[in-house]
């Protein structure tokens, strides 16, 4: 009996110490791990804030205008009412290891190594990567010197990228993705929001504010730049291929396929003015979009401008607004719950605007034939949208190029077809039946373009 009450006790004793250890550890070594990893927390906002104001001071002191495009940072200062500089670190000290600045090229010279040398002196390690610069990238010239792209500036645990943006003539902004390489210094945990592809944004107005008791620029309304972001994917037109298409196929030079690929870019050009206008998304479909993939250019025997847009982005007043640019409204097939589709007419060359429905697992237009009111749907598999330069116009095409013109013109689309049936030709048309009689009137409508 006594033994046991030995045992009781010295169980009861040995809780009690375990107890005490417990709350050792955790009240006081925790405190302790807490309070290091606030500091460490507050030491690394700091160098961030440090790495910053070195950088913008050495990109002064050169007089090399850079702008802070740095999503997490220009989407805290969105709608933010009071001064910018009140309160130290307030931004630009988020607790990110990256802050993104932007340069755009036309003040961007020789100067870049001064600062790159510069900043290695600081302490900074420095990477750079180029590109060849795609403004110089012809049909017969498809190589190009290589120019500045990115810069990796990284001091301690904090990394400033650099983005260099180039003018092109479609009149906006484009940067080069990051190529990788071997000995491309790993940035570890740290993504970077800029340089997965090639981006394009609209020019955009910068001025200049202070943030945090340092003077910098940003974009005017960060709202519209940080809303591009998302959708920027650029895709360069493979040169290269067209050179191969026109080497097989030579290009044709007569009078007539001069004119109209003189007109079919007015055309594009008038077009693409009045969705921009209406705010309406649109990319290069069909004939149009082929000849984007394969050759670069306008296909001279298509004599048509083809378009694709989403129904859901339709706009009542778009057929008035083609109107009042000088459009004139051919046929209106289909209504917009099924099978949309509008041609206009401007001088001598048609712009057919085909209406894309999604769903599950695929996306489809719809065709109508006049003369029987027969439906027609073309098959396509789910695509999303890029942006490419065109003719010097910055403008949209299915980012998986290639699967959408597989799928309307088959595996073979490289050889040149100059005999085509919108009903037969197409691997993805199906005939899916006819238009109810009492709805034709509605459904087809026909007008006199003279």
């Amino acid at each position: 009996m006594r033994r046991s009450h030995i045992l009781v006790g010295l169980t009861f004793c040995s809780i009690i110490f375990l107890s005490v250890q417990l709350y050792f550890l955790s009240n006081v070594v925790g405190r302790k791990d807490s309070e290091v990893n606030t500091n460490n927390k507050k030491n690394m906002k700091q160098q961030a804030y440090e790495n910053i104001k070195t950088f913008l001071a050495t990109c002064n002191s050169h007089k090399i205008p850079v702008i802070l495009i740095d999503p997490l940072v220009l989407a805290s200062i969105v709608n933010v009412s009071e001064k910018l500089s009140e309160k130290t670190c307030r931004f630009l000290c988020t607790g990110d290891r990256l802050t993104t600045f932007g340069a755009i090229n036309n003040n961007w010279g020789p100067e870049w190594q001064d600062i790159v040398s510069e900043m290695t002196k600081k302490g900074f390690s420095t990477t750079m990567f180029t590109t060849r610069d795609p403004r110089l990238v012809t049909v017969d010239s498809v190589s190009s010197p290589s120019v500045p792209a990115h810069v990796l500036l990284q001091r301690q645990d904090h990394t400033i990228h650099l983005v260099i943006f180039y003018e092109r003539p479609g009149n906006y902004l484009w940067h080069a993705p990051i190529r990788w390489r071997r000995t491309s210094p790993q940035t570890g945990e740290i993504r970077l929001k800029f340089g997965d592809s090639a981006g394009a944004y609209d020019k955009m107005e910068i001025v200049g504010v202070t943030i945090d008791n340092i003077a910098m620029l940003v974009p005017h309304n960060p709202s519209v730049f940080l809303n591009q972001i998302p959708h920027s994917k650029f895709l360069e037109c493979n040169h290269k291929r067209a050179k191969d298409f026109y080497a097989k196929y030579p290009r044709d030079s007569t009078p007539e396929a001069v004119l109209f690929r003189k007109e079919a870019r007015d055309v594009l050009t008038r077009g693409k003015i009045v969705l921009d206008q209406l705010g309406v998304r649109f990319w290069m479909s069909s004939g149009t979009c082929l000849g984007w993939f394969r050759q670069c250019d306008i296909i001279p025997y298509g004599m048509d401008v083809d378009l694709g847009i989403w129904i859901k982005d339709y706009n009542p007043k778009l057929i008035a607004w083609f109107k009042m640019s000088g459009f004139h409204l051919e046929h209106l097939f289909g209504k917009v719950s099924d099978s949309f589709q509008l041609s206009f007419v401007y001088g001598s060359v048609k712009l057919d605007l085909f209406f894309f429905y999604e769903e599950a697992d695929h996306m489809w237009n719809g065709g109508t034939q006049a003369k029987t009111g027969g439906k027609f749907k073309y098959y396509f598999p789910k695509f999303t949208l890029c942006w490419t330069e065109f003719l010097e116009l910055k403008i949209r095409i299915p980012c998986e190029t290639r699967d959408y013109i597989e799928a309307n013109y088959g595996k073979n689309w490289f050889e040149p077809v100059k005999k085509w049936d919108w009903k037969k030709s197409p691997p993805n048309v199906v005939k899916i039946g006819q238009w109810n009689k009492d709805e034709l009137d509605d459904v087809i409508q026909m007008f006199d373009v003279h």
